[in-house]
């Protein structure tokens, strides 16, 4: 009975795996999903099939660095991966918030221009600024 379960526990695994693969190519085809920030997906995907195929990989992958539970290997993996998109996604937020005070400054400064324009163009046809009439 275990055996059975814990054949039944892998190949959840593996169509698990198998479907975020998917699902991740799926969204870069419909350009959901931008390739730069696919890559850590796919390999995160790749990695999770690797591990869910082949138990004793991650058996020996874990007791070689000194895990002797395994699926602890699987959680430490988990928060390294969930650790690095969050730098990954924080460094894309920070340039995002530059980029908005940039171009915020910019339109200012057009319109200020804009502005500036239209007071020297009503002045040159006889029209002084509609602030100074009354």
């Amino acid at each position: 009975m275990i055996k059975i379960t814990m054949d039944i526990v892998q190949i959840i695994a593996m169509a698990a795996s198998i479907a975020i693969f998917v699902i991740v190519i799926e969204l870069i085809r419909r350009s959901r999903l931008k390739e730069r920030y696919s890559i850590i997906w796919l390999a995160a995907s790749v990695v999770l099939i690797i591990f869910s195929s082949s138990r004793n990989l991650l058996n020996h992958i874990a007791i070689g660095i000194g895990i002797y539970y395994p699926p602890a290997l699987l959680f430490i993996l988990a928060i390294a991966f969930l650790l690095i998109l969050l730098l990954h996604f924080s460094t894309v937020i920070s340039m995002l918030s530059d980029n908005n005070d940039r171009l915020a400054q910019e339109l200012g400064i057009l319109k200020t221009r804009i502005k500036i324009l239209e007071k020297k163009a009503l002045i040159e046809d006889g029209n002084p600024p509609a602030e100074t009439r009354r």
